[in-house]
């Protein structure tokens, strides 16, 4: 009644309805006074996805999610750690949608940590991303005539708009998808690579994790696959790239690049 605003005959009725659908689901406990989940119970209309869940108590902790719009009856004690806030001003990221949906190019104003000061500059957007801790708008520059990342909290105004003929199908990096094969660190012990196996939900010991090539230096990057395995402890280190060769980096990601503007 509290859950979902319903009434004692409307909540008597939708577990009526539900012991009629799923018998074995649940049981009513005589000294509790309450219904309890049954020793047959199998999940009727949700699958479960550790995933989902853990992700739902991470949208808790770093506010994007109030804890009354999360489908977890009971929340459990929990907490992440802290990501820090990235300076996007609204109204840019607003301008820069706009643009996206309109196909248009759009000036902005960009502070590069390559140059001391602030440039005006004309790119054409098509797509936003996420590198795991900051946002970048995937779009043509028309200043280096390529395709760019651009970061969202770099971008100090936006002012004019004007039609554009860059289509996003030119972007090949954001199109092609590659696949990153890892495995456990060959020098951790045999029980250590198993653990790691499960860690990361390998089969037969290597996971594939499917990526953008534009997107690929980030990846990198965080799973700590963008430097030599070799110059890091294998406890450090517990997984390594294991289809470098055949991605074109080497036996490691030390030679993947990105094009971020600063």
């Amino acid at each position: 009644m509290e859950a979902f605003g319903v009434s004692v005959n409307q909540s008597s009725t939708d577990l009526n309805r539900y012991i009629a659908l799923a018998p074995t689901n649940m049981a009513y406990d005589k000294s509790a006074r309450t219904y309890v989940r049954g020793d047959g119970f199998s999940p009727l209309f949700l699958k479960p996805d550790a995933s989902r869940y853990l992700a739902q108590l991470r949208s808790v902790a770093d506010g994007i999610l109030d804890r009354s719009d999360c489908w977890i009856g009971a929340i459990p004690q929990f907490d992440a750690a802290p990501t820090p806030v990235r300076g996007v001003v609204a109204a840019t990221l607003r301008s820069i949608v706009s643009a996206i949906r309109r196909s248009e190019a759009i000036e902005i104003r960009y502070q590069s940590l390559s140059r001391p000061e602030p440039l005006w500059r004309w790119i054409a957007p098509h797509a936003i991303g996420f590198d795991g801790f900051r946002w970048h708008v995937r779009a043509f520059c028309l200043t280096d005539q390529a395709f760019k990342d651009f970061l969202l909290s770099r971008m100090l105004e936006t002012r004019a708009t004007r039609s554009s003929e860059i289509s996003a199908d030119s972007d090949s990096d954001w199109n092609e998808q590659v696949t990153l094969e890892v495995g456990p660190h060959p020098a951790l012990s045999e029980t250590q690579q198993k653990v790691i196996a499960l860690d990361y939900g390998m089969h037969s010991g290597r996971a594939k994790i499917p990526v953008r090539k534009a997107l690929l230096y980030y990846a990198l990057k965080r799973l700590g696959l963008d430097t030599d395995p070799a110059a890091r402890r294998p406890q450090d280190q517990q997984i390594v790239l294991l289809n470098g060769l055949e991605l074109g980096m080497g036996s490691h990601a030390q030679t993947a690049s990105s094009r971020m503007e600063g």
